[in-house]
């Protein structure tokens, strides 16, 4: 089996290294999917410009997050799952709405429901959605801009979630009582 190093600042690439210094000072400590992605300079500079830019887009912390638990729940993403689990609260999203996304369950909020379906369909389609299920989409309120969004969205999870299956990324400390797995009644 091939193992991955969990990179510090003193062993990453020297082209990491100072991202990695920014990320603790941000984070108090590096994450592990830092530490992972430092291997290729390229992959830890673009996993955290995606998520910085993504706490720039038009969605609210709660619809973010949807989105992301959609998309980490699908691809099984155990790390990811503890991780935005953690950052969720941090966020103040409702506690229904975590539980909802670690159930894999529906919303009854309808907003977050569909946004919850054409996430997963972009998601599950890899981009194809019909005519009706963007209509659908539109039509809740949700607009072309956050089409696009979540389209970026799933870039930076594809980046996190396909590490995290290649490394099987330990879970940091920090994030491990929110430990994730999927209900056996979910899995593919």
């Amino acid at each position: 089996m091939t193992t991955f190093t969990v990179h510090t600042a003193d062993s990453a690439p020297a082209a990491s290294r100072a991202l990695l210094e920014t990320a603790e000072q941000r984070f108090g400590g590096i994450p592990n999917l830092y530490g992972v992605l430092a291997e290729a300079p390229i992959a830890v500079e673009a996993y955290d410009a995606l998520g910085s830019l993504l706490m720039r887009s038009s969605f609210t912390p709660t619809e973010r997050h949807v989105v992301w638990f959609t998309i980490n729940a699908y691809h099984d993403c155990h790390y990811c799952m503890a991780a935005h689990t953690f950052l969720a609260k941090g966020e103040k999203v409702p506690e229904a709405v975590i539980e909802t996304a670690r159930a894999v369950g529906t919303y009854e909020d309808a907003k977050l429901e569909a946004l919850r379906v054409f996430t997963l369909a972009l998601t599950e389609n890899r981009g194809w959605v019909s005519p009706e299920e963007l209509a659908a989409f539109l039509a809740a309120g949700f607009t072309k801009q956050n089409v696009l969004e979540i389209i970026t969205v799933i870039a930076h999870k594809v980046l996190s979630n396909y590490t995290n299956h290649i490394v099987d990324t330990p879970v940091d400390d920090v994030f491990k009582r929110f430990t994730w797995t999927k209900p056996a009644s979910k899995a593919a």
